[in-house]
């Protein structure tokens, strides 16, 4: 029996190592290329290229996941209560009509781009998705503040957003 407790407690090390908070994307995912609403490729670096200087709140989702349309108005509170917060939204849907579809289905503003291979492919797989919706903060600097917030963390999100503005 002692010889198990010290493989045991590192292996509690390495699961808790495994889901700390990230402060970068991997490079693997910022190499991934998604579609724009227009059906053009764009890499996920350029993405966050375009925010960078802003405060940015990145949504993963899908139309069909039916805890990203309950977080729905949730997330327009939060997107009211921070006009100059930028929200880009990546969905995972199965596909590019089914994905523009519920964009004008839930009146989403903000950047919009799509992931052909859904939430268990390279790109999924890469930002560590395992629940949809999940949400990203990046500060004006392009650093990740919080890399894991789902639906229940919105008066956390909301309070990280405040900080952020000051």
């Amino acid at each position: 029996m002692k010889k198990f407790i010290p493989s045991i407690l590192l292996l509690l090390f390495i699961t808790a190592c495994g889901n700390a908070q990230r402060t970068n994307f991997k490079e693997e995912a910022l190499k991934i290329t998604l579609k724009t609403e227009n059906n053009t490729d764009i890499a996920f670096k350029d993405v966050l290229n375009r925010a960078k200087g802003k405060v940015t709140v990145i949504e993963c989702w899908a139309s069909w996941c039916s805890d990203c349309v309950k977080a729905m108005p949730d997330l327009k509170k939060m997107q009211a209560a921070h006009p100059d917060v930028n929200f880009v939204f990546i969905s995972f849907d199965k596909s590019l009509e089914k994905w523009l579809d519920g964009i004008a289905r839930h009146e989403l503003k903000g950047s919009q781009y799509w992931s052909p291979e859904g939430m268990k492919g390279i790109f999924g797989q890469a930002l560590d998705i395992d629940w949809i919706p999940r949400y990203i903060i990046i500060d004006k600097d392009g650093k990740i503040i919080t890399y894991r917030a789902i639906e229940k963390d919105f008066e956390a999100m909301n309070n990280t957003l405040t900080k952020l503005k000051s």
